[in-house]
């Protein structure tokens, strides 16, 4: 068993060793002929008009991010679903079923979380701003 995985081993190092190789050959053999034109950002042929650099917006982000989640979850149940007939016929059904769920559950948890957050919204609301409480110097000033 431990002779596997020390062919997965070699297998990774030489995976290294032939990618670090590779890259340090084409940095040895390219030419490097540094112009002014090679540095700025290219846009279709059209000179640049401003930096490349611009802020996107935080919702971008997060709106990627959550499809990202919910989307491995989609990739993780449609091979579950494939099986789930064979997890039955072996007698496995209400374990898996019971796996199932616990994951769906947990995804739901999720998704209920990041709704009351807010964060599938896309205009989000200003929470009131609660009033300052005033001090009692405060007080003898207004009344003075």
């Amino acid at each position: 068993m431990l002779f596997h995985f020390a062919n997965v081993l070699v297998f990774f190092g030489l995976a290294v060793v032939f990618v670090g190789g590779m890259l340090a050959l084409s940095s040895l053999l390219r030419p490097f002929n540094p112009e002014p034109m090679k540095l700025t950002t290219y846009e279709c042929g059209e000179p640049p008009t401003g930096s490349a650099w611009i802020n996107f917006n935080i919702r971008f982000y997060l709106v990627a991010l959550i499809f990202v989640i919910f989307d491995v979850e989609i990739a993780f149940i449609y091979p579950v679903t494939v099986v789930y007939r064979d997890w039955v016929l072996k007698g496995n059904g209400l374990f898996a079923l019971a796996e199932i769920l616990v994951f769906l559950g947990i995804l739901f948890v999720g998704l209920v979380y990041v709704w009351v957050k807010g964060d599938l919204e896309w205009i989000k609301r200003i929470p009131a701003q609660a009033e300052k409480p005033s001090s009692d110097a405060d007080s003898l000033r207004a009344a003075a």
